[in-house]
C-alpha cells in the first residue's frame, strides 16, 4: 500500500472517531493532552494536519528559509517576493534587434496588450526559452561562480 494511499485511509477513519478516540489520537500525536474544550472538529483538523506533516516530504531548505522570514516579519530572501516593482514601472529590453517594453500593473505585467502574471512568462513569451524573468529584465544580479 503506498504513502499516499495509507495517508488517506488514516484521515478517513477521522470523520468517524468519537470526541473520547480523537482525544487519545491527540494525545498519541501531540504527546500532551488536548485542549479542554476543543470541539472534534477542532481535533480532527489538527491531527490530520499532524499526519499530513508527517507523512508529506519536507519542504526544501530556501522554502523553510522564507517561511521563517515571512513568521518574523522579514522580508523574505527569495526572488518573487523581494522584487518589488510599482505600477506604471516600465521595463525595457532589447531581444534579436528589437526592443520589447513591458509596462508593470497592479494585476501583472503587459507585453504587446497581453498581460502575464509573471516577468518569467514574459520572457518566455518574448524568446520562446525559459528565462528567469527578472534576471532576463535585468532586475537582478548573476550569482558569480565559486
Amino acid at each position: 500500500m503506498s504513502a499516499d494511499r495509507r495517508q488517506s485511509d488514516a484521515l478517513g477513519t477521522l470523520e468517524q472517531l468519537s470526541l473520547h478516540d480523537l482525544q487519545e489520537q491527540w494525545r498519541r500525536h501531540f504527546k500532551c493532552s488536548s485542549p479542554r474544550h476543543a470541539s472534534s472538529r477542532f481535533l480532527m483538523l489538527a491531527i490530520a494536519y499532524a499526519v499530513q506533516e508527517r507523512t508529506s516530504p519536507a519542504l526544501p531548505p530556501s522554502a523553510r528559509r522564507e517561511l521563517m522570514a515571512i513568521a518574523k516579519g522579514q522580508t523574505p530572501p527569495s526572488s518573487s517576493a523581494s522584487l518589488a516593482i510599482k505600477p506604471g514601472t516600465r521595463l525595457l529590453r532589447e531581444w534579436h534587434g528589437a526592443t520589447h517594453e513591458i509596462v508593470v500593473t497592479d494585476r501583472g505585467f503587459v507585453w504587446r496588450g497581453h498581460t502575464f502574471r509573471s516577468l518569467t512568462a514574459v520572457a518566455h513569451a518574448i524568446t520562446g526559452a525559459k528565462w528567469n524573468g527578472p534576471r532576463f529584465f535585468g532586475l537582478s544580479k548573476r550569482r558569480n561562480a565559486p
